[in-house]
């Protein structure tokens, strides 16, 4: 899996977190439920969703930098989102 790499400055940071990018999401006016399955439930139907999203990386920025736990945010579940996180931390300590 590709690490995504973080905003380089904190302005650049906040404006790619602000909250004005949900108003351009393809699931916005949707049932949000499909981002939340049950366990054992397949989120494909998410993802899909996500896949050609505009956007998709503002997002997945959003979900990593709030620590949402739980739903598909980027088209990422909550375990892929982790993993993007160990990856950034283990970069940031060898540098």
């Amino acid at each position: 899996m590709t690490v995504l790499n973080r905003p380089s400055s904190k302005a650049s940071a906040e404006s790619e977190l602000s909250e004005e990018w949900q108003n351009l999401a393809r699931c916005r006016g949707r049932n949000l439920e499909i981002f939340y399955p049950q366990r054992g439930v397949r989120n494909a139907s998410a993802k899909a969703l996500c896949q050609d999203c505009e956007v998709k990386m503002e997002c997945l920025e959003y979900a990593i930098a709030h620590e949402e736990r739980f739903g598909i945010w980027g088209g990422l579940s909550e375990r892929e989102r982790r993993k993007i996180m160990r990856e950034r931390r283990k970069i940031a300590t060898a540098s």
